[in-house]
């Protein structure tokens, strides 16, 4: 999923699941797929200027139901597998702008006042590659893995 499809879908999806008087914390665990890079248009399926406006929309969208917000930051990929796709040699997912869109992530929630959980910096330093299912997606292991990053940010923020 893409961020523009994230903020369609947002409003319809909130207005089910969110009940008068409860607690919410929104965690978003979003972008990978937005640095999506297709050389057809030599372009990123978002490129990154809209892709910040969606990060800043989704924000303010969750700041009407909940002052807890937290992005998951993005993973690294095994650009041996994903560079180019299997299923598709004119697109890709590189580490190179993966981080460029974590960063981008990373400094909206710094200047929107929303948590940011770092998984890019602390996997590309580790032999992260056997945490990935397909090069691309966590396994159970980076599932677990990020799970426990985001179950420390939560308690270590006294969200939960």
């Amino acid at each position: 999923e893409i961020t523009i499809n994230l903020l369609e879908r947002f409003c319809p999806e909130t207005k089910r699941r969110i009940r008068e008087g409860m607690e919410t914390v929104i965690i978003f665990a979003v972008g990978i797929n937005d640095s999506y890079f297709m050389k057809i248009r030599n372009d990123f399926i978002t490129p990154p200027k809209i892709f910040k406006e969606n990060i800043k929309d989704l924000i303010a969208l969750s700041r009407k139901v909940s002052s807890k917000i937290v992005f998951v930051g993005l993973n690294p990929v095994d650009q041996s597998r994903t560079t180019p796709i299997p299923w598709n040699a004119d697109e890709s997912y590189s580490n190179e702008n993966i981080k460029n869109y974590n960063e981008i992530i990373k400094k909206t929630c710094e200047e929107e006042n929303a948590e940011f959980v770092e998984i890019f910096d602390k996997w590309i330093k580790s032999d992260y590659k056997d945490l990935l299912e397909d090069g691309l997606h966590p396994n159970s292991n980076g599932n677990k893995k990020i799970f426990e990053e985001v179950k420390d940010l939560l308690i270590s923020k006294k969200i939960i």
